[in-house]
């Protein structure tokens, strides 16, 4: 699969086979990771791949955090709301979660670069899990949950998450592509 054809295939998947994922899948898709540009070359991200014992211990972590979407049921109604919950308790039944991190910055201009340089390596994951026929869900809910999953994964303190990706094999139909706005550019001469 070309790189067009991986970004035209590319969506977010929600619900996951519970079949294992090979781990030199996983590998192939962590190298696409250490390929993505990043500010000075600095590469600041570090990626805890979890499976078995340690990914069920993440969903627990994970499953807390539904408790912060009491305070968005009025906006989201109550069908959406126990929804979402379901959702970030089960994590679509993904079989590996990737739990993303980069370190702590105090300064906002490094702190922005960071953010960038990790965004384009969770996008180069996404399209490499897309390319072997994987699906894989970009979620940044771990706020409100991130002490815990720093403390399940021994994460250390000069470091933060900044997100988690779901990862497996979809359990879904493709759904049709979605309406992208082509007027995005202004071109200049």
């Amino acid at each position: 699969m070309d790189v067009f054809e991986a970004l035209e295939k590319r969506h977010s998947v929600r619900s996951f086979k519970t079949d294992p994922v090979p781990v030199e899948m996983i590998e192939r898709i962590m190298r696409a990771a250490s390929l993505a540009p990043s500010a000075m070359n600095e590469q600041p991200w570090r990626f805890y791949v979890t499976t078995g014992e340690t990914r069920r211990r993440v969903g627990e972590a994970m499953a807390q955090g539904t408790t912060h979407l009491e305070e968005f049921i009025d906006v989201m109604g109550a069908e959406l709301h126990a929804e979402a919950v379901r959702w970030y308790s089960e994590l679509g039944n993904a079989p590996v979660v990737i739990v993303c991190t980069m370190p702590k910055a105090a300064d906002e201009f490094w702190r922005m670069n960071k953010h960038l340089s990790i965004g384009a390596a969770i996008e180069n994951i996404l399209l490499a899990a897309t390319a072997q026929g994987l699906g894989a869900c970009n979620i940044t809910f771990s706020f409100y949950v991130r002490d815990e999953l720093a403390a399940t994964l021994e994460i250390p303190e000069d470091r933060t998450i900044i997100a988690i990706v779901a990862l497996g094999y979809p359990d879904e139909v493709q759904p049709a592509p979605a309406a992208h706005n082509p007027d995005i550019a202004v071109f200049l001469d």
